[in-house]
C-alpha cells in the first residue's frame, strides 16, 4: 500500500530539536515533508505575511524526508506548502513538537496549533503536538510511542471535517505518564503586566511578564489533566461563532 504523505511543520524553527524528532517519528509512518519557518515564530498565532516577501529553499538534514525552510509565519508555512511544494493533498498534516506548552488559553497565541488550525481550514486532517518542556535539550523520547499511537489512529480513523486535535503532553518519564484523556480547554488566562525600564540613553522599553492562572478545577480540563499525569487530547474547532447565543442576540436587536 502507498505510504500516506504526511506534512511537518513548527514554530520553533525547522532545525528546533522538537521538529526534527516528531520528523523522525513520522518518517516510520509516511512518506514526509517538511516546511518550517527558517527562524523560531513562537507566539505568532495565525499571522500570514502580506507586507514583505518571502524566500524559501531546500535543506539538507539527515533522514529520507524532504526539509524546506520558509522565512515566514508557521500558518506561511501550511499555505506555501500546499500551493507550491506538495504535488498532492497530504493524509495528515502533524505541528510540532512545540516546546513548551499550548494548552488552556494558549492555544490562540500558539503558532504551532495555528499551523494545525490552517490545515484544517483547507480541510486537511491535522495535529498539533507540545511537550511540557521549554528547554533547547528536552527528552523528547517518551512521547515517541504516543505521537505514532495518536498519528496512527487518526489516519484510520478521519477527523470529523473542521476539527484538528491539540495534544500536550507532560514533563515526565514515559513509565509515569498515565495515559491520554480527552479533555475540553481549561478556563485559565494569563495575567499580564509590562515590566518598564530605561535603557543607557535614557529611553523606556517594556518586557511582557506575569503569570498563569488556571481558575478551572474540573477534573476534565487540559491543565489539570496534565498535572495529573496524562497526556490531553482536545478536539479544536475554528468556527469562533457562539451558536448558543445567536438566538437571543437576534431578538435583543430585533426586539
Amino acid at each position: 500500500m502507498k505510504k500516506p504523505l504526511i506534512l511537518v511543520t513548527n514554530d520553533d524553527g525547522i532545525t528546533a530539536p522538537g521538529i526534527r524528532n516528531l520528523v523522525n517519528f513520522m518518517n516510520e509512518i509516511g512518506e514526509v515533508v517538511v516546511v518550517a519557518p527558517n527562524s523560531p515564530q513562537s507566539g505568532k498565532g495565525h499571522a500570514i505575511t502580506i507586507n514583505s516577501t518571502l524566500t524559501f529553499e531546500e535543506i539538507n538534514l539527515e533522514g529520507p524526508q524532504r526539509d524546506y525552510s520558509l522565512s515566514g509565519t508557521p500558518v506561511d508555512c501550511v499555505k506555501f506548502a500546499l500551493d507550491k511544494v506538495l504535488t498532492r493533498k497530504p493524509d495528515l498534516v502533524v505541528s510540532g513538537i512545540n516546546h513548551g506548552a499550548n494548552s488552556s488559553i494558549n492555544v490562540i497565541y500558539s503558532g504551532t496549533m495555528s499551523a494545525a488550525v490552517e490545515a484544517g481550514v483547507e480541510g486537511l486532517q491535522s495535529i498539533g503536538f507540545s511537550l511540557l518542556d521549554f528547554a533547547w535539550d528536552a527528552d523528547f523520547s517518551q512521547c515517541k510511542d504516543y505521537i505514532q499511537n495518536i498519528v496512527k489512529k487518526v489516519l484510520e480513523n478521519p477527523l470529523p471535517k473542521g476539527i484538528v486535535l491539540n495534544v500536550n503532553i507532560p514533563k515526565l518519564k514515559k513509565e509515569e505518564i498515565k495515559g491520554i484523556k480527552v479533555c475540553r480547554q481549561a478556563q485559565a488566562k494569563w495575567e499580564e503586566s509590562f515590566d518598564e525600564r530605561v535603557n543607557p540613553h535614557g529611553k523606556k522599553y517594556y518586557w511582557l511578564t506575569g503569570y498563569f492562572n488556571n481558575q478551572d478545577e474540573g477534573k476534565d480540563a487540559d491543565e489539570n489533566a496534565l498535572a495529573d499525569g496524562y497526556i490531553s487530547v482536545v478536539p479544536v474547532k475554528f468556527d469562533l461563532t457562539a451558536h448558543e447565543y445567536l438566538q437571543e442576540l437576534g431578538e435583543v436587536l430585533n426586539g
